[in-house]
């Protein structure tokens, strides 16, 4: 038995004697299935030839992939908040130490679907926490785990300053995550594809599918908006390395649904 990875999208199933016929995430239209087709790893194959990137990303520490394998997310360690936001496909034994010298987690949170990759291998390694899922996502998980932890509604408190709002339009359950106390006195978004910072990095885009670009509805866009208003936040940080807004996140965002409307209404 093996817990067969989409080679695609970097996620992790339930173990099995075969690899399923599709992975589920990849055939929807939010994603694609690779150009050569359905293809399937392991986690002990990507391990033979990938390393974990370990480097901070501005004032965080993060955890990707070398080299580029699936969508090329980064991890982000929060610790003050004790919280890993987002995971990759491979856990290493080097970075799971390095976690535990930074402060460890006591939680992981996950965005939405594209990123569950190896959740569960994770937690299991960081000792078995919890792993916070929005309820509205919840058919998408591949691999079934103890660990899982489906939140409802629209915010979560998850303390220590941390909170989930649930911000739909690339998904249902799609969320990002505040940290109110983040380094050096910053208060931060912490978007994934929720949120999709720009390559001008001054602004994002609000996207049902990144990759075959699709916007996203305005009434959902318009939910996201109301559901930040009021939000003060310093800096934002996007899906993968240095895909950030460093000062004036606030103004950014609030910018960037002006313009979103002002396209969409033309």
């Amino acid at each position: 038995m093996a817990h067969f990875m989409c080679r695609t999208c970097g996620t992790e199933h339930a173990d099995s004697l075969q690899p399923p016929g599709l992975c589920r995430i990849c055939s929807d239209e939010r994603q694609y299935v690779g150009w050569q087709g359905q293809a399937w790893t392991t986690h002990e194959e990507l391990a033979a030839t990938h390393r974990n990137r370990l480097e901070m990303d501005q004032d965080l520490f993060g955890i990707g992939i070398a080299p580029a394998f699936a969508i090329p997310q980064r991890a982000l360690h929060l610790p003050e908040a004790r919280l890993l936001w987002e995971t990759t496909a491979l856990v290493t034994d080097e970075a799971v130490a390095e976690i535990k010298r930074r402060g460890g987690v006591e939680r992981i949170a996950i965005s939405h679907p594209h990123f569950y990759s190896a959740m569960v291998r994770w937690s299991e390694a960081l000792g078995g926490v919890p792993i916070f899922v929005h309820e509205n996502d919840r058919l998408w998980v591949s691999r079934p785990s103890r660990w899982l932890e489906f939140w409802r509604g629209d915010t979560l408190d998850l303390g220590r300053g941390a909170t989930l709002l649930r911000c739909p339009g690339h998904f249902p359950g799609s969320s990002v995550l505040h940290w109110r106390d983040g380094p050096k006195g910053r208060s931060l978004l912490l978007a994934g594809d929720s949120l999709h910072v720009a390559q001008d990095r001054r602004h994002v885009s609000f996207m049902y599918s990144v990759p075959n670009h699709i916007p996203a509805k305005p009434e959902h866009v318009r939910e996201t908006q109301a559901r930040l208003r009021g939000l003060a936040f310093d800096d934002v940080y996007g899906f993968t390395w240095g895909l950030n807004i460093i000062g004036g996140g606030r103004a950014a965002v609030d910018a960037s649904f002006e313009r979103y409307f002002s396209m969409v209404s033309r």
